[in-house]
């Protein structure tokens, strides 16, 4: 079926929400039914690894189901890679995103219908596949909707990242009620449906992008695909035979992926630096993006651990009654997306007002390692209590710390990323910031192996302190990063 832009696409365009290309508010819907997905399921993963069999859960040790959740959301952003390889050599952006929302869909059927490991492990493994290739190309299309010096980027992506986070909000409430009223396959069930009617929604309206997102950017050779199947064959091959001779485990996996992430980066760099496609002016601003990849891993090796350390934290440390009713520790992870919903317009507005006088991305981005460090140092006055004693609203005061870091860092990733990226790679320059998403997400999986209740304030201490390190030495890097963006802000 042929997807070419039709003259309603023409008409389409010249509509606005909210002063910002109407495509924008197809996009974000497609990605609030993704999040509304992939966060419904994920508030309630964790839980269902580690809770005992007679609860419905699997049983899993709790150090190795933490490791597990950190190494499959390292593998959802590592994967954008091939999403984004896809698009930019193969498919096009807007025909790689919707197959692999279908992937996404079927990953939820699996683990809703599938009993035990075989639906764990099958339906980890397409959400991972799927969800890359939904990530990095919905983003990158958002991208196409602006041009390089249109002062309305970073506030679109900032509504874009408002958008997808109602489906934050949304998902992972009526998953934990599903859970906690008929069990964890109804609550995986649910996130199915959130997902088809997502993949709906865009099959109705991708006709509509600009004429760019229909585009190959840089198109693989015919001749070139045999060589190309054999290389993913071979690398199937290996993965099955790593797990059959026992070189790849649950315990180990949490590591491996962090050492593909940190290769991929590597050679993602080295690529694009030494394609002769790429002019003076981009290859000095992808250096540019070096520093900002290593700030970008290191923020959400912290932020990620709402998923593992705050997730457990929310389950044994936090008092969830709320007039005598005691709320799933699911819920937690939708306070996150509620002040994302309330605070992402009030940041995408000042930008907008501030227009060239706002701070460059990368004080952005120290900025949000400098917060993010201090949402680690206010949990100490609340360590060493009794089992479910901190107070909801610490917590909540606590993520909102987390939501003013991630608004100062995730929705200008993504921009940076697209404003800083090559004419032919693009996407893969989205790829590589989901990347150090990637990257950090695995790292939180990998670190909260180490948090123990009984030693929380050393550990909490070390997060912060050392995130606040990190954001000031950015700072002071700053000038000199400016000077190699060539003109991007």
């Amino acid at each position: 079926m042929s997807h070419t832009p039709s003259t309603s696409g023409v008409k389409e365009a010249r509509k606005t929400f909210f002063g910002h290309p109407r495509m924008l508010a197809n996009l974000f819907s497609v990605e609030l039914w993704e999040r509304f997905s992939f966060y419904g399921m994920q508030g309630i993963l964790l839980y269902y690894m580690y809770y005992s069999t007679t609860d419905g859960g699997l049983g899993i040790n709790e150090a190795v189901a933490v490791s597990l959740v950190g190494a499959y959301g390292g593998g959802v952003y590592l994967s954008t890679i091939l999403g984004a390889w896809l698009a930019d050599r193969v498919f096009g952006a807007e025909r790689v995103l919707f197959y692999a929302a279908a992937l996404v869909m079927l990953g939820h059927i699996s683990l809703a219908v599938l009993p035990g490991a075989v639906g764990l492990g099958s339906g980890l493994i397409l959400i991972a596949l799927g969800s890359g290739g939904v990530k990095a190309n919905a983003t990158s299309l958002v991208g196409t909707l602006y041009d390089e010096k249109d002062q309305r980027r970073d506030a679109g992506f900032s509504i874009f990242y408002m958008g997808i986070n109602i489906g934050a909000l949304i998902g992972p409430i009526l998953t934990g009620l599903a859970w906690s009223q008929y069990g964890f396959h109804y609550g995986f069930g649910l996130a199915a449906i959130g997902m088809a009617i997502g993949l709906v929604q865009y099959g109705m309206t991708r006709k509509n992008l600009p004429a760019s997102a229909h585009q190959v950017a840089n198109p693989l050779p015919k001749q070139q695909y045999t060589k190309v199947g054999l290389i993913a064959a071979a690398a199937v091959i290996v993965i099955v035979l790593a797990v059959v001779f026992n070189l790849l485990t649950a315990k180990n996996l949490a590591v491996v992926m962090a050492i593909l992430a940190i290769v991929a980066a590597v050679a993602y760099f080295v690529i694009i630096l030494s394609s002769k496609k790429v002019s003076r002016v981009e290859r000095r601003r992808v250096y540019s993006f070096m520093p900002l990849f290593i700030a970008s891993a290191a923020f959400w090796a912290l932020f990620q651990q709402q998923f593992t350390v705050v997730a457990m934290y929310a389950d044994t440390s936090l008092d969830r009654t709320i007039f005598g009713w005691e709320m799933p520790p699911s819920w937690v992870q939708s306070i996150n997306p509620v002040f994302i919903i309330i605070f992402a317009a009030v940041f995408a507005g000042v930008w907008t007002k501030m227009g060239d006088r706002q701070p460059s991305s990368p004080l952005k981005f120290a900025m949000g390692l400098a917060v993010m460090g201090l949402a680690f140092l206010a949990f100490i006055p609340f360590s060493g209590g009794a089992p479910n004693s901190t107070p909801l609203l610490a917590m909540a005061g606590i993520l909102l710390l987390f939501t003013f870091a991630e608004l100062f860092l995730s929705p200008i990733g993504l921009s940076v990323a697209t404003k800083l990226a090559p004419e032919v790679f693009r996407t893969q320059m989205v790829a590589l910031f989901f990347l150090s998403v990637s990257l950090g997400t695995t790292l939180a999986g990998w670190l909260a192996q180490f948090y123990d209740p009984a030693t929380e304030v050393s550990y909490f201490t070390f997060s912060g302190v050392t995130a606040i390190i990190l954001g000031v030495a950015l700072a002071a890097a700053t000038p000199s990063i400016k000077k190699l963006m060539g003109g991007v802000r």
